[in-house]
């Protein structure tokens, strides 16, 4: 079962008035560039927050919320340096508390984050 690793904050901090689209963007490309999978995702209004074993770990990120979801435990280290005020953390998946890690509570027109191509 893989673990999967986050950084959180308020949707509006993470999506708005952070550069996260264009980090995001770059990332992509530069695993394009080297051949990789991408194994990270934005999820807006993640289901995964209101787990127990994620609010055991007492991470509180004020709602609605947002985040990055990745595999990769460095690629989550460097967002949390480079966003700074975000909550981080780690859980597996998929458990009977988190099905589907990358699950939303958003609605579908909610959850339509359109990122620079």
């Amino acid at each position: 079962m893989p673990t999967y690793h986050y950084v959180a904050a308020s949707e509006r901090f993470l999506c708005e008035e952070e550069p996260l689209a264009e980090v995001l963007r770059e990332r992509r490309d530069h695993y394009r560039d080297h051949g990789r999978t991408v194994d990270f995702w934005l999820v807006r209004q993640p289901a995964f927050l209101d787990a127990e074993p994620v609010k055991a770990g007492g991470v509180a990120v004020p709602r609605p919320a947002a985040a990055v979801v990745s595999t990769d435990a460095r690629f989550i280290d460097f967002m949390k340096l480079r966003l700074e005020w975000v909550a981080r953390g780690q859980f597996d998946a998929p458990t009977p508390a988190v099905p589907d890690p990358l699950a939303s509570l958003a609605t579908k027109n909610d959850n339509d984050l359109p990122l620079p191509t």
